[in-house]
């Protein structure tokens, strides 16, 4: 099987209007789903982004409420609420020794300093440290960041700092 001019005008015309690779190849004829997805590919079309209208809503309503949606919220956007909140506690200096479960536990300073302590602020539930240097410490997965110095912070840390 060869493509032809023809069958390659078919071919984007039919994918352009969302057609799936079995509706083409039948269409086209003499070709198999396969062949329209690696000619597809081959032609750098874009992928399928429409989808196919449901027959029935019966079939593909959830009946999933709202609470359960909130409770399994990401990872990913439970961090991105705490960028939006501006309310920060005070900082409570402490030494290793004062330290509880409920503390932040971000060191301040270098060990070896003598003003050396830890953040202190009330720390966020499952994690060790506050919202403000849970920001610091999280970095969102497949998220790539340009490399920066180390002392560099970043933009939007440094306005949560002076709006804290």
């Amino acid at each position: 099987m060869s493509w032809t001019d023809e069958k390659v005008a078919k071919l984007k015309e039919l994918w352009g209007k969302g057609n799936t690779a079995s509706q083409i190849a039948e269409i086209i004829g003499g070709i198999s789903r396969n062949a329209v997805i690696g000619k597809a590919h081959r032609l750098n079309l874009s992928a399928k982004i429409k989808t196919r209208s449901a027959t029935s809503k019966e079939n593909f309503e959830s009946p999933i409420d709202n609470k359960n949606i909130k409770l399994k919220r990401g990872r990913r956007s439970k961090f991105k609420s705490l960028i939006i909140e501006k309310n920060f506690e005070p900082e409570n200096p402490k030494t290793l020794e004062e330290l509880d479960e409920n503390s932040c536990k971000w060191p301040i300073g270098h060990p070896n300093e003598k003003n050396f302590y830890f953040c202190g602020r009330t720390s966020l539930k499952d994690f060790s440290y506050c919202k403000l240097h849970l920001l610091y410490a999280y970095q969102p997965k497949g998220k790539k960041d340009d490399v920066t110095e180390k002392d560099e912070v970043p933009e939007f840390i440094e306005k949560k700092i002076k709006s804290a």
